[in-house]
């Protein structure tokens, strides 16, 4: 497989600019684009029939006559290209093909156990994500991989730091192991991220800012700000989990109890709490099955975790206004209640500004919002301006016969 996108050439300035204008999937005409950047004529003609002889523009027909021979317009070719997405949890693994605007071709879930390690585990992803690529790919290339693991990552290395449910994964170079089997860019990240970008993408394309929560065995958040993923200056923004949960009027909870979120209202914590009580749960998927079957304890308990979430988030929602917040993860699809409890509290303790207009949600982008959202931020990465004008002149470098530098 070919990188398409790899940096070979001196780039040409502002190719990339008008390729991005078109990723909207709209067709335009090279007029209508000279007009939107104010650019001549000509130069947009020139930059669009470059983009089209790097197939990332294909014709999409003529537009309207005004007079004489009708326009051609040109769109976003979709097809470009692919990316293999890797969505990795503590206890399963899907593999996606996607195109480059998000669309999935193909998936494949299995089960796992990340202690296996990196090497073996990664192994048979990319057995598994070479095997779909070739039932798949008809001939077009692949252009990244992008990969959400379940615990922090080091995002300008795309290692793993001390993540406490993947034995054997600290620091391991990630992006070094897949691209000796593709030798393509590889982009790695926190799960949560992922899956912000995939629930935004799925049920709210027009909210640029948004954070989403997932609540299983761990708890995290992932911040959209301006319509762009906060990762922070190291990777860690969003550890929710970590936060000590500040102490509230009505808690049950003893002077001096200093414990962090996650050890509060996470689906490992409640297994504790309950079993302390009596029942036989041991793991979040035990205390969603107690919820589901109306047990009143797990749904109170549950109930709870929710307004310790909500203690948390409505730090956030003061400090960063946003306009959505998306609860997801195994304890919020066990119903309403952990919902319910982060909206008692939020609504409360957040200034009346911030809460005019907030909507505090379920996830509705179901099971492959973490490969949608991995799909997404490759591809945000390989068609960036700069990438595209280095391709582009890459392709006009061969086209002219002369060696890439």
């Amino acid at each position: 497989m070919v990188d398409v996108l790899r940096p070979l050439a001196t780039p040409s300035p502002g190719t990339g600019e008008i390729f991005q204008i078109l990723r909207d999937g709209h067709a335009r005409t090279k007029a209508e684009l000279a007009a939107l950047t104010g650019l001549a004529r000509s130069t947009v003609a020139s930059r669009v029939d470059a983009l089209l002889a790097a197939d990332l523009l294909r014709p999409a027909g003529e537009a309207v006559s005004t007079g004489g021979r009708p326009p051609a317009r040109v769109a976003f070719n979709p097809r470009a290209g692919l990316v293999l997405a890797v969505d990795l949890g503590a206890t399963h693994a899907t593999v996606a093909v996607a195109d480059l605007a998000g669309v999935i071709l193909d998936a494949r879930t299995r089960a796992i156990d990340i202690g296996e390690g990196p090497e073996a585990l990664l192994d048979a992803i990319l057995a598994e994500g070479s095997a779909l690529l070739e039932a798949t790919a008809g001939g077009l290339p692949l252009v990244g991989v992008g990969i959400g693991v379940p615990g922090p990552v080091e995002h300008s290395t795309g290692r793993p730091t001390n993540p406490p449910i993947m034995p054997g994964w600290d620091r391991f170079d990630v992006p070094g192991y897949v691209q000796r089997t593709f030798d393509v860019p590889v982009l790695v990240d926190n799960d949560v991220n992922i899956l912000a970008l995939g629930e935004q993408a799925t049920s709210w394309p027009r909210v640029d800012d948004l954070v989403f929560v997932k609540v299983s065995t761990g708890i995290g958040a992932g911040i959209i700000a301006g319509g762009q993923l906060q990762r922070g200056a190291q990777g860690s923004a969003g550890d929710m989990g970590h936060v000590q949960v500040p102490m509230s009027a009505g808690s049950a909870r003893q002077p001096g109890d200093e414990r962090d979120l996650e050890a509060l209202a996470s689906g490992s914590a409640l297994a504790v709490a309950l079993r302390a009580e009596g029942h036989d749960v041991h793991t979040a998927s035990d205390v969603v099955g107690l919820v589901r079957a109306g047990n009143a304890a797990a749904i109170e308990a549950t109930r709870q975790a929710g307004r310790d979430v909500g203690e948390v988030l409505a730090t956030v929602v003061n400090l960063f206004n946003p306009s959505i917040i998306v609860l997801g993860g195994s304890i919020a699809r066990a119903g309403e209640h952990l919902l319910a409890g982060v909206r008692e509290v939020v609504y409360r303790r957040s200034i009346p500004l911030a809460t005019q207009h907030l909507a505090i949600v379920q996830s509705q982008a179901g099971d492959r919002a973490a490969v949608l959202g991995a799909a997404i931020m490759v591809a945000r990465e390989v068609l960036s301006p700069a990438s595209v004008d280095r391709y582009v002149a890459a392709k006009g470098s061969k086209s002219a016969g002369s060696a890439p530098t």
